[in-house]
């Protein structure tokens, strides 16, 4: 019966698909979401494009949305919701709260899907590790130290508009367990490529895939 509406669900063409945290990605028929201040900024007329001129802009479909505060779309609306090296930049609780806002937004039988670092992955390398620089590399590749500090203006206003460090890192058992709370079901380890739904490939990106913890469960 679950294969039969899971068919019938992928075959639709109007499917509501969400995806937060899309940074420069954002394909047709995904309506996506950012955080991010430089994109809150850019949508401001005429302030906006002296502001973020010189850097990279968001495609003009991207909308802005935190997934912390709340997404601007109606509760058990979204057939499907992606993210993609999103949660390790949130805090333990700001992670609790985005999955229920995910929760939240999709329908019963609803599909989220997402990939992220692996912290198993990335911590066997280290402690296997026989390389000098081996706890460099692995401080380095998870983004949990700073090898500069802000200074000066610009600084401290690049520091403001990024979001490139990584606040609390994951491997499956965790996460799981954390979807599990958030009233997730059908909860399974996922590889690129091998989405329920075939709008999954739209949207996604093999190199964001490679060593990283991809999983994937319904509401």
């Amino acid at each position: 019966m679950k294969d039969t509406a899971m068919s019938a669900l992928a075959s639709n063409s109007n499917l509501q698909l969400i995806q937060y945290g899309c940074g420069l990605s954002a394909p047709e028929g995904w309506r996506n979401f950012d955080a991010s201040p430089t994109l809150r900024l850019q949508k401001i007329p005429v302030l906006g494009a002296l502001v973020t001129r010189g850097r990279v802009r968001f495609p003009a479909s991207v909308s802005f949305g935190d997934v912390v505060r709340g997404l601007p779309v109606p509760s058990q609306s979204s057939d499907a919701v992606y993210c993609s090296h999103v949660l390790e930049h949130l805090s333990l609780n700001d992670l609790r709260a985005a999955l229920r806002e995910t929760y939240r937004i999709l329908r019963p039988g609803g599909v989220f899907r997402g990939v992220l670092p692996d912290l198993e992955v990335l911590a066997r390398s280290y402690v296997e590790s026989t390389a000098p620089d081996a706890s460099t590399i692995f401080v380095r590749s998870t983004l949990l130290g700073t090898e500069d500090r802000a200074s000066g203006l610009k600084g401290v206003v690049e520091m403001a508009l990024g979001n490139s460090r990584h606040l609390w890192m994951w491997d499956y058992k965790a996460l799981a367990e954390e979807l599990r709370a958030a009233g997730f079901v059908n909860l399974r380890p996922a590889r690129f490529g091998d989405g329920s739904l075939p709008q999954f490939a739209a949207v996604e990106q093999k190199d964001r895939w490679d060593d990283s913890l991809g999983f994937e469960c319904r509401r």
